[in-house]
């Protein structure tokens, strides 16, 4: 159990009962979504860094990992590397600025380390969603580059990405 601002909340490992809670908080809380079976494969995959936030037993947030090969974003020359990708992460209004979402980023962080081996851990990012780039600032991760009209309607993002020691 933790506690956050003004709330007790529980962060464990998503499972596949989640999926529908996951998607229901997805569809309230992004405009990005996805099919069921994109979560089902990320749950069964990436079980050990997929978590979910609980208040009252009930799933008030997530968040997605996968773990890839691929070139590291932060090192100057191109040097192929383990990292963790956070596809989504999602706190229902209500719940949001209470400290859920640093916990699950940390949560989710550290088992991509330990679990998965993962050297570093990169996201995309709305330019224009401050509070989320504000947490990931604040959990270390640095801005990157720049991705022109990422999102389907045309949005810049940001990506993110941190080093993991």
């Amino acid at each position: 159990m933790q506690v956050g601002k003004g709330v007790e909340f529980y962060i464990r490992n998503a499972n596949r009962e989640d999926v529908d809670a996951i998607i229901r908080i997805n569809r309230e809380s992004l405009p990005e979504n996805y099919p069921y079976y994109f979560f089902l494969e990320h749950v069964t995959e990436y079980a050990k860094a997929f978590f979910v936030a609980e208040v009252d037993k009930r799933v008030v947030g997530y968040v997605m990992p996968r773990i890839e090969w691929g070139f590291s974003n932060l090192k100057q020359l191109p040097t192929l590397i383990r990292k963790g990708h956070i596809v989504s992460i999602a706190v229902l209004e209500e719940f949001r600025g209470k400290g859920i979402g640093t916990a699950l980023m940390k949560r989710s962080v550290q088992s991509m380390k330990e679990e998965y081996g993962a050297e570093e851990v990169y996201l995309e990012v709305r330019i224009s969603n401050a509070p989320a780039i504000h947490l990931y600032e604040k959990l270390g991760f640095k801005k990157v580059k720049v991705l022109r009209n990422y999102y389907v309607d045309g949005e810049d993002a940001f990506l993110m990405a941190i080093q993991l020691k």
